[in-house]
């Protein structure tokens, strides 16, 4: 990545290129996630439906276990991703809620404390 221009110009748009890059790779590598997939199961399948008419070739049973470990791996993927989005929505909606619990304390608080005693006919304000 060359750039030219003085030094914040030269990160600006090295970190823009970066960015650009990492959006290419995800989509090229996540997108139809779910579809893939879907398109390895069947495939199992097949191989499954062989398996209980006759007895599988060498090349059909590394091709089962190759399916198998790369449908395991895009099932773990698969997981990681929704993990991180169910994250980024807890952290969303914790804020509201904390926003939400802070306002009914400072509430409770206003309402519960002592901003004055009286005792022995004497009037006590503050601290």
């Amino acid at each position: 990545m060359q750039v030219e221009g003085w030094g914040g110009f030269v990160l600006k748009e090295k970190l823009k290129l970066i960015k650009s890059a990492l959006k290419e790779w995800h989509n090229s590598h996540v997108r139809n996630l779910s579809g893939r997939m879907h398109v390895l199961k069947e495939l199992i399948l097949v191989l499954d439906g062989k398996r209980e008419v006759r007895l599988l070739l060498d090349d059909e049973i590394d091709e089962l276990h190759d399916l198998t470990s790369d449908l395991h791996s895009l099932a773990q993927v698969n997981s990681s991703i929704c993990w991180q989005k169910s994250r980024l929505l807890w952290l969303k909606d914790r804020d509201q809620n904390y926003k939400h619990f802070h306002s009914i304390l400072a509430g409770r608080r206003r309402g519960i404390a002592i901003s004055s005693l009286m005792g022995d006919d004497v009037h006590v304000e503050g601290v």
